[in-house]
């Protein structure tokens, strides 16, 4: 079920082993620090080799490219080896929720109240994380360090699960990550939440280094994406 320029089940197996040990070097434990698998950009049948390899969650950023995948998922189920658990990890706009609602574990990307109305609407009960932009950039999702806590009583109480937090380090890949992973980790023990997914392919050891409970990685386990168009 390979597909042209993907990589090996064997590559991606060496690739997800080198990830727990730069988290393991970073001070965390690769039995607490779940690797969320990143497979957007990437064709389909990326998500038999990840599952192969041992990975079991998946995130997606796009509706369009999450319903492909389902639907490959759904014509291939018998040739999988287990049904992988999709996290949504991007900016989601209302009118998409519908499309995906059915498909998605968890919305890691709530960042505002009428976007937790929405997925309440169409998912009941969903589990969530609340995305805060502790970077402050503008060109970043995620609501305000100060507003976090209300919206995660707002989310709660719509019966939206709220697991934990979520959140994007610089986009500078020069400036220093820590003090937006510092922030993030305090407000999710502030809260007595459980979920930090915070780091990516190039800032894990910062994320981790910082109390994070899941990685987000993409490049690191299937390579270089190619260019969306």
């Amino acid at each position: 079920m390979s597909a042209p320029g993907l990589p090996s089940l064997d590559e991606v197996v060496d690739r997800l082993g080198a990830v727990r040990d730069r988290i393991r070097r970073a001070g965390g434990d690769p039995g607490c620090v779940e690797v969320l698998g990143v497979t957007k950009g990437l064709p389909p049948e990326i998500v038999a080799v990840a599952l192969g390899a041992g990975l079991r969650s998946l995130g997606e950023n796009y509706a369009q490219e999450l319903q492909s995948k389902v639907a490959w998922c759904d014509a291939h189920r018998v040739e999988l080896v287990a049904e992988p658990a999709w996290h949504f990890i991007g900016h989601l706009q209302r009118n998409k929720v519908r499309q995906i609602a059915d498909a998605v574990g968890c919305f890691q990307s709530v960042d505002r109240p009428e976007l937790a109305d929405e997925v309440a609407k169409r998912r009941p009960g969903a589990s969530v994380l609340i995305q805060v932009n502790t970077t402050g950039e503008a060109s970043k999702s995620g609501c305000a360090p100060g507003d976090a806590e209300a919206l995660v009583e707002r989310a709660r109480g719509l019966g939206l699960a709220v697991d934990g937090l979520m959140t994007v380090g610089p986009t500078d890949v020069d400036a220093d990550p820590t003090p937006a992973f510092r922030q993030l980790r305090r407000l999710v023990d502030a809260m007595g939440l459980q979920v930090a997914s915070m780091g990516m392919t190039g800032d894990l050891e910062a994320a981790v280094a910082e109390g994070s409970t899941m990685v987000r990685i993409g490049t690191a386990l299937f390579g270089p994406r190619p260019p969306r168009s």
